[in-house]
């Protein structure tokens, strides 16, 4: 083994050896979190969002730094549109703080209970993980979100924001840690191992029976990493390769609505339409088209789509089109026959993330929903609803695609586990 080899291998294992030591910091100070009743936790949640409005001028200098090296490495516009914040997205911050502090306790809640035949009585509670590990790229915002869902929901939290954001996070940490001390609670409750690289997040996956779950948050690529690899249990937070069905009974002026605001609104983020069906018979199609262009937006169209609007540039669709999360002002566009077409090339494409359908047809709809087997179905609404705050849970640490503990949105009750108690009076079993 040659020398940088060896110098690599002790590095590495002077890295898990350092984020297995905060595992256990942050599993100590999740001990004592477990004692805060529901007014602690909501008073460090507000100091949170106090803090975080009064160094906003230090959080936006470090933003930018990040903004700048980004664009210096050449990020796409997606991915600077993910790693920015400006005024306007710190206010929303601090609002799903706030919102996280008027949201009941999950901790305690009891699930079900009764006393049983023999005099047993017995509870099924919700109780906190215990430390919780995220792994994310470029979303400064993130690191607040999964801070304030971890805190109400009991439990510590170690942090791997990725380089690109890296200013960013350590702005965010810095103020959310102080914020946790100034109410009396342990600074460990929130860590980032971002010092530590791409080892320190390997060094994560690794730490079972330190980290109880592990939560990723990005691209493809990140997260199959995180689910392949992990030897800590792991709540897959999938791609969104989102669809949108045009109904043949679709209303112009909604689908219109609709459509552009699914795909424009922020199309950086999981929630956006990346691939739009259209009824043969939906006479509203061209409209909806010839403003998705005209907002910017590239269209990759089959033939049929195509010859919907002849009049407008378009760029033949490949199979990869069909499975792209473009994450930009792209979008795939295919005509299918009927409803049965358009389920299928889901069932084939999807992410089982978020499908949409837009139609006046109370059975198109009812079948559709009925049939479409991903986290989120919606009806005649924008794909960008499917997100924890605009849900009424706060805030949200991702949005699982898998089907075990959490689908969709993760909010407060997502990041909690349940715990029986069985009270007797010197009950035996015979």
């Amino acid at each position: 083994m040659s020398m940088d080899a060896v110098n690599t291998e002790e590095t590495n294992t002077d890295i898990t050896n350092s984020v297995h030591q905060l595992a256990d910091r942050a599993r100590r100070a999740s001990r004592i979190l477990k004692r805060a009743n529901r007014d602690w936790k909501d008073r460090a949640l507000q100091a949170m969002a106090s803090r975080i409005d009064e160094n906003r001028a230090m959080i936006l200098r470090a933003n930018e730094k990040d903004l700048e090296n980004g664009r210096a490495n050449g990020t796409s516009e997606a991915l600077l549109d993910r790693l920015k914040l400006d005024d306007q997205r710190i206010d929303g911050l601090i609002g799903a703080l706030h919102e996280l502090a008027g949201l009941p306790d999950p901790v305690g809640r009891v699930v079900r209970g009764e006393t049983l035949p023999n005099g047993l009585r017995m509870r099924q509670v919700n109780v906190p993980m215990g430390v919780i590990g995220t792994i994310y790229e470029a979303r400064p915002n993130v690191t607040v979100d999964i801070a304030g869902l971890a805190l109400k929901s009991g439990n510590a939290v170690l942090l791997r924001g990725g380089s690109a954001a890296l200013n960013s996070n350590q702005a965010l940490v810095a103020v959310i840690r102080d914020a946790l001390e100034s109410v009396s609670l342990p600074r460990d409750i929130v860590i980032s191992i971002d010092e530590f690289g791409r080892p320190g997040a390997d060094a994560m996956m690794g730490a079972r029976g330190k980290i109880d779950v592990l939560i990723p948050r990005g691209g493809r690529e990140l997260i199959q990493r995180v689910v392949t690899t992990a030897k800590v249990p792991v709540i897959e937070t999938g791609e969104g390769n989102v669809h949108i069905f045009l109904d043949a009974s679709a209303d112009e002026e909604m689908a219109v609505d609709i459509l552009l605001n699914a795909k424009t609104h922020r199309p950086s983020v999981c929630n956006t339409v990346e691939s739009l069906l259209i009824h043969k018979d939906a006479a509203v199609a061209p409209a909806v088209l010839k403003a998705l262009s005209e907002a910017g937006v590239s269209l990759h169209t089959d033939d049929r789509a195509a010859a919907l609007v002849p009049q407008l540039k378009t760029t033949p669709a490949g199979e990869d089109d069909w499975r792209n999360e473009y994450l930009d002002l792209d979008i795939a566009v295919k005509v299918v026959d009927d409803m049965d077409q358009a389920l299928e090339h889901i069932r084939t494409y999807s992410t089982g993330h978020t499908e949409a359908i837009i139609t006046s047809s109370l059975t198109a709809s009812e079948r559709f929903v009925a049939e479409i087997d991903s986290a989120a179905v919606i009806v005649n609404a924008s794909t960008r609803f499917t997100d924890g705050g605009q849900l009424g849970l706060g805030a949200e640490v991702g949005i699982s695609t898998q089907k075990m503990h959490a689908r969709g949105p993760m909010g407060l009750a997502e990041l909690t586990t349940t715990k029986w108690i069985v009270q007797g009076d010197g009950h035996i079993r015979k």
